[in-house]
């Protein structure tokens, strides 16, 4: 019996090892392969994020790119916020269907949108002729990121920051013919930027929409429209190297203009009547400053600093016809006044015709901008010569531009304010 037992205890003892030492390696066995899969899922699953990247998702968090084929179906939704205008002075924040693309068409994700003195014209008025008719969508300077590109769209996709102008002419009238495309028969507006998404027609996508340099923030891209306005009033007032340029107006456009004619070489006049207005003149390039309410005043001191010869070019940037009439008083014999400032509807106004006769004074008035200007207004923005910062001072919610608004009324000293939606 004792040797029996000792027998079944050998015996049992070396199973036990037996299935210990199997145990060891299949435990092993399991954690090698375990290893081995994990790496395998590893290695397969950095492989599929590579392929993605690589099959053209530009943006992982875009989930546009990844193929779905509206803005609603990416974000869950099919409604955003937007500003409405109803009327005079009677903006409100509705929420509206998301816009989609049609062939031809993008949509963008508006990252700022700039106020503008002619929104703040619209806004007191409740309207614009040629521009926007209430109830409508509002805003139009603006830059932002495109979500969705309608069929067809080749130049743009998901994912591309860009700058929509908000207009394009038609190429084919009369004057697009003539190199005239700011007067164009059939100039396509657009508006709508104070919303989160912004529905860019077929024309101004294949003609007037730029993509924006990695460096520049959107903010500082969004001036592109209003600083295309100012480059070609002051380049259509026929400038040279050195000229004596009098600026009346120390509002967005007439800061820039001249700040662009300080760049250009020219010894700029401010004439301004608030001291935010003198104090951005003077950081923007203006030689001299004027600050007075008296036109007459204005009048006397700009032609002293010229030993009462004038100046060469005066641009007029306030829209109000006292002021259209100082601008013809303070330029030189041969010199030209370029009507810069848009008056209202029906306005008209009293000129020596003696002394635009037998003095050969030029009368401009510029409008607008081309697809060309707009182009140099942003390559001088990507320079970094344009101060854009400089005109960036305030910013706020899409839900506070009544608020912003009715500052901008009441004289605020703020150039620009930025809405983000």
């Amino acid at each position: 019996m004792p040797g029996t037992v000792k027998a079944a205890i050998l015996r049992g003892r070396q199973t036990v090892e037996s299935v210990v030492e199997g145990g060891r390696k299949k435990v092993e066995d399991v954690v090698e392969g375990g290893l081995n899969t994990v790496e395998s899922v590893v290695e397969a699953g950095l492989n599929t994020v590579e392929t993605v990247v690589i099959e053209g998702r530009k943006k992982v968090e875009s989930a546009v790119s990844l193929g779905r084929k509206t803005v609603e179906h990416a974000i869950g939704r099919n409604t955003m916020r937007a500003a409405v205008l109803h009327g005079r002075e009677d903006i409100r924040i509705e929420s509206v269907p998301i816009p989609q693309a049609d062939p031809g068409e993008i949509i963008v994700q508006v990252g700022a949108a700039l106020t503008c003195g002619t929104d703040l014209k619209v806004f007191r008025r409740g309207y614009h002729a040629r521009m926007i008719v209430p109830p409508a969508l509002f805003g139009h300077e603006l830059a932002g990121t495109v979500v969705e590109a309608g069929k067809g769209v080749e130049d743009f996709a998901p994912g591309d920051r860009v700058v929509a102008l908000n207009s394009a002419p038609c190429g084919n009238c009369y004057f697009c013919k003539r190199d005239q495309e700011n007067l164009c028969d059939d100039l396509l507006f657009n508006n709508g930027a104070y919303a989160e998404y912004i529905r860019i027609p077929s024309r101004i996508v294949a003609k007037n929409t730029l993509r924006i340099p990695d460096h520049v923030p959107l903010e500082h891209a969004a001036l592109t429209e209003p600083l295309a306005c100012a480059v070609h009033g002051f380049e259509d007032s026929r400038p040279r190297r050195g000229d004596t340029v009098a600026v009346i107006g120390g509002g967005p456009l007439g800061l820039m203009i001249l700040h662009v004619a300080a760049l250009a070489g020219c010894e700029v006049i401010a004439i301004v009547r608030h001291d935010g207005q003198a104090e951005a003149a003077k950081q923007l390039g203006a030689a001299h400053i004027v600050q007075t309410r008296s036109i007459r005043q204005a009048i006397q001191m700009t032609r002293a600093l010229t030993h009462d010869r004038g100046v060469d070019i005066a641009i007029e940037a306030v829209g109000v016809p006292e002021a259209w009439q100082e601008a013809v008083e303070l330029v030189r014999k041969g010199g030209t006044v370029n009507f810069f400032g848009g008056c209202a509807v029906g306005t008209h106004v009293s000129l020596d015709t003696n002394r635009l006769h037998y003095n050969d004074i030029t009368l401009r008035a510029t409008f607008h901008h081309t697809p060309a200007i707009c182009r140099q207004a942003l390559d001088l923005i990507a320079s970094g010569r344009f101060q854009a910062g400089a005109f960036i001072t305030g910013r706020a919610h899409l839900y506070e531009l009544n608020r912003v608004f009715e500052k901008l009324m009441n004289r605020s000293h703020e150039i620009k304010t930025a809405i983000v939606p």
